[in-house]
């Protein structure tokens, strides 16, 4: 069975930080480029980061280039999300995507 357990969402305050994490297993993780998609309350999921498999390439949306930072341990089957500097607009839940497979996601609130 496929799983995908983020975790690591809370509250933060405006210009905080966050780091979450995602544990995959029932697949093989090193061969997956691994993404972040995030869902805004009210709102269609937008991606947010992906990372290749192999040499690990990463990229990222316009609008977290710079606060965000993707990254993977394949050894540990996992995928970070580094957050810096969140502002309300990040508030969402959070998801790692391995297509076609969705983990549950992790909330993201960001407020004062």
């Amino acid at each position: 069975e496929v799983q995908l357990q983020a975790s690591g969402g809370g509250l933060v305050q405006p210009g905080g930080s966050l780091r979450l994490s995602c544990a995959a297993s029932g697949f093989t993780f090193g061969t997956y480029d691994m993404n972040w998609v995030r869902q805004a309350p009210g709102k269609e999921p937008e991606w947010v980061a992906g990372i290749k498999y192999g040499y690990g390439n990463t990229y990222y949306a316009d609008y977290v280039k710079g606060r965000l930072t993707i990254s993977r341990d394949n050894a540990k089957n996992t995928v970070y999300l580094q957050m810096n500097s969140l502002r309300s607009e990040d508030t969402a839940v959070y998801y790692c995507v391995a297509m076609p497979y969705w983990g549950q996601g992790t909330l993201v609130t960001v407020s004062s």
